[in-house]
């Protein structure tokens, strides 16, 4: 097992590596740390490490086929002002799945990624003074 002080890591795959790597680092603040495109690239937001491995990389060939659609899983990235990310986001073409959503916890919105993976876009909700998070 890996310390518990080293990144947190997440496997997309993709069907571009390149693709990917641009849609992260030019809309969602990662920086890219490795690659080997197309097979592979990894890029790192925080303590984020998403791996993007492409059809040639070791890690998308042991995939099985009947995975070949993605779940409902996603990575998910806080936002200071999700009203102001969202008209970014669709300025710059982007698209999103479904509209934004609230509940108890804040607000949050679906955006795909060139390959179809979700990122969700979250906004906390503003607690009154005094309240812990």
């Amino acid at each position: 097992m890996t310390s518990p002080d080293q990144y947190a890591a997440v496997r997309y795959i993709v069907d571009d590596v390149q693709a990917a790597v641009d849609f992260y680092t030019t809309h969602l603040g990662f920086t890219l740390r490795t690659s080997a495109a197309p097979a592979f690239a990894d890029v790192l937001r925080g303590p984020l490490r998403l791996l993007l491995s492409g059809p040639a990389s070791s890690g998308a060939r042991a995939t099985p086929g009947d995975a070949a659609t993605g779940g409902r899983n996603r990575i998910h990235l806080i936002v200071g002002d999700l009203d102001a990310e969202i008209t970014r986001l669709r300025a710059a073409g982007l698209a999103f799945r479904g509209d934004v959503v609230a509940g108890p916890g804040g607000r949050q919105v679906l955006l795909t990624d060139p390959a179809g993976n979700l990122v969700e876009l979250f906004e906390p909700a503003s607690r009154p003074a005094g309240h812990g998070a």
